[in-house]
C-alpha cells in the first residue's frame, strides 16, 4: 500500500508518484498495454450527448483522440492550471453544463484515477501536491489558487494533503545523488512558471537533512516562449496589425484579441466570450476580411490544440538544430515557415532577461551568490531551450549544471518527502 503519493498537476502534463511503507519509490501508470502512461497531457475534452445530458468526459491521450476523431460536437480544455489563480475565471459552460475550477480538476483527476484502475488516492495515503512558488497570470491570486486546489482534493475524499513548492520537491529528487554536503539552486522550467528553490543538503549517514534558504520565481516559462513564435509567425496571418473602417476612421483590429487566440488555455473561454462576439460583427467592417474570416474559421473548429502542437514541435526541433520548418495545413495546405534559432532567440531574449531578474532576486533575498551555490539543477521541458541553458552556463559553468527526469523529477520528490517523518515540515499554506 502506498504511504505517500507525490502529485505534479502540471501545465502541460499530470505525473504521479508513489512511495510505499518500504520506501520503494514507483511512478504511477495510466491506462493499460500499449496504452500505458506515466505522464498524462493535462487537458480534458467532452463530448456533447444532448439536452438534459452531462456531456462526456476524457482526459489526457484520450482527450486528444476524443477531439481528433469524434465525429460529434467536442469542447477542448487544456493549460486547465493556468486559470487556478485566476479571480477573473469564473467557470465555463460546456453543452449547457456550467463548469467551475473546482469541476474542471476533479473531472480530470477522477478520470485518471479510473485510468489507474480504481481511485487514484487510496485510503489512507498522504498526498503531496506540487505548487508553484508563483502562479502564472498578470495577477495571481494565490489565496484563490490554494483554495480552489484544497476544495477539490476534499471533494475526492483526500484526508491527508500537503502543499509542496515544485523545484523543493525536484530538490529532494536531486539529493540521491549527493554524497556530500552541498547548497543546491533548482530551477524548475515548467509550462506556465519558471520556479526557483534554495536548498542546502547535509547527510549524516544515511540520513538526509535539508534546509530551504530560499525561492523565488516568475511566470514566464514554456508557453510564453511558444507564444513569441505565434505572435511573429501565425498572428499576422490571421488578422493581427490589420485594420478596420468605423466612423470615417481607420482602426486597428484590437491586439488582445489574438492574444486570446495565441494563449492556447484562453482559448475555450474566448470562442464563448463577448469580444468574439463583437469580432464576428465587426468582419464585416475589415479591410482584410479574409484573414479574420480565417481567424474565425480557427476559433469554430477548435484548432488550438493542433496549431500548440505545432509550435511545440517546432520549438523542439529549434534544440537541436540551427533552423526548423513550421507547418499549420489548417492556414494552407502549402504553408510552411523557416525559423531560424537564432530569430527565436532574439525574440524570447527579454523573456530570459526577466528570468535571470527572478533569479537575481531569489539569491538576494537568500542572503547568498553565485559563488555559494555548489550545484545547479535544471528541470522541465523548458530546460532543454539551448538559450536558457547557455544562460546558466554562463552564470554557473558547466561543472556546476545537472539535469535528468525533467518530467518526473518533481512528483518524484514530492513522493519522497511525502515519506519522511517530517513531511509537514516542508509543507507551506
Amino acid at each position: 500500500m502506498a504511504l505517500a503519493l507525490g502529485l505534479d498537476f502540471g501545465t502541460s502534463n499530470t505525473v504521479m508518484v508513489s512511495a510505499d511503507d518500504a520506501g520503494a519509490i514507483t511512478p504511477v501508470q495510466f491506462g493499460e498495454g500499449n496504452e500505458a502512461f506515466a505522464s498524462l497531457p493535462t487537458v480534458l475534452s467532452f463530448i456533447d450527448r444532448g439536452p438534459q445530458r452531462r456531456p462526456e468526459a476524457a482526459i489526457g491521450p484520450w482527450a486528444i483522440r476524443a477531439f481528433l476523431e469524434s465525429l460529434d460536437d467536442v469542447r477542448f480544455i487544456q493549460s486547465l492550471k493556468t486559470f487556478v489563480a485566476s479571480s477573473l475565471f469564473n467557470g465555463t459552460g460546456v453543452f449547457g453544463t456550467r463548469f467551475e475550477f473546482e469541476d474542471l480538476m476533479q473531472t480530470f483527476l477522477q478520470k485518471a484515477g479510473e485510468h489507474r484502475g480504481g481511485t487514484l488516492f487510496p485510503e489512507g495515503s498522504r498526498v503531496v501536491v506540487g505548487r508553484p512558488v508563483v502562479f502564472a497570470g498578470n495577477v495571481p491570486d494565490e489565496d484563490l489558487a490554494m483554495k480552489r486546489y484544497r476544495g477539490t482534493l476534499s471533494r475526492l475524499g483526500v484526508e491527508e494533503v500537503l502543499f509542496v513548492y515544485e523545484p523543493v520537491g525536484a530538490a529532494f529528487s536531486f539529493a540521491n545523488r549527493l554524497d556530500k554536503a552541498a547548497t543546491v539552486l533548482v530551477a524548475d522550467f515548467g509550462g506556465g512558471t519558471t520556479d526557483y528553490s534554495l536548498m542546502r543538503f547535509e547527510r549524516k549517514g544515511d540520513v538526509l537533512t535539508a534546509t530551504p534558504p530560499g525561492r523565488g520565481g516568475v511566470g514566464i516559462a514554456g508557453d510564453t516562449f511558444d507564444y513569441r513564435i505565434l505572435d511573429k509567425i501565425i498572428l499576422p496571418e490571421i488578422g493581427k496589425g490589420t485594420t478596420y473602417s468605423s466612423m470615417g476612421k481607420t482602426l486597428e483590429v484590437p491586439p488582445n484579441l489574438f492574444t486570446n487566440f495565441a494563449r492556447w488555455h484562453l482559448l475555450s473561454i474566448f470562442k464563448t466570450s463577448h469580444d468574439y462576439k463583437e469580432l464576428k460583427k465587426l468582419l464585416r467592417y475589415c479591410d482584410e476580411d479574409d484573414k479574420i474570416e480565417l481567424f474565425i474559421e480557427l476559433v469554430e473548429e477548435d484548432q488550438g490544440y493542433p496549431l500548440f502542437k505545432s509550435v511545440s514541435t517546432t520549438k523542439a526541433a529549434l534544440s537541436s538544430n540551427d533552423s526548423a520548418e513550421l507547418k499549420f495545413a489548417p492556414l494552407g495546405k502549402d504553408f510552411c515557415v523557416t525559423i531560424k534559432r537564432d530569430d527565436f532567440e532574439s525574440w524570447i531574449a527579454p523573456d530570459l532577461k526577466r528570468m535571470d531578474q527572478a533569479l537575481d532576486k531569489t539569491l538576494m533575498d537568500a542572503g547568498l551568490k553565485d559563488a555559494d551555490i555548489d550545484h545547479v539543477f535544471m528541470t522541465g521541458g523548458t530546460s532543454f531551450v539551448p538559450a536558457l541553458r547557455r544562460q546558466f552556463e554562463t552564470r554557473f559553468g558547466t561543472d556546476r549544471l545537472s539535469g535528468g527526469e525533467e518530467l518526473t523529477s518533481v512528483a518524484k520528490g514530492l513522493a519522497m518527502i511525502g515519506a519522511r517523518d517530517d513531511a509537514a515540515d516542508w509543507a507551506v499554506a
